[in-house]
């Protein structure tokens, strides 16, 4: 299953940094980062929890760039 989200964040650098994150995080197959769109693409594993892995991206992404925000 793909997903989109909105996303806040203030410079393309951080937005590949949460990319990356989102990349790293378990349950998720696949994320792109749009800088210009603000938007989060994720594509989930197979009978993933989508709030959880969510929630998972979320804190990643704040490890990485703490002033960032996944909305979803």
């Amino acid at each position: 299953m793909k997903k989109s989200y909105k996303i806040d964040v203030d410079c393309p650098v951080c937005a590949g940094k949460m990319e990356s994150a989102a990349k790293n995080t378990a349950g998720v197959k696949d994320a792109s980062v749009n800088f210009m769109l603000l938007k989060m693409k994720v594509e989930f594993d197979e009978g993933a929890d989508e709030t959880a892995v969510m929630t998972a991206v979320r804190e990643n992404c704040k490890k990485v760039e703490s002033d960032c925000e996944v909305f979803f």
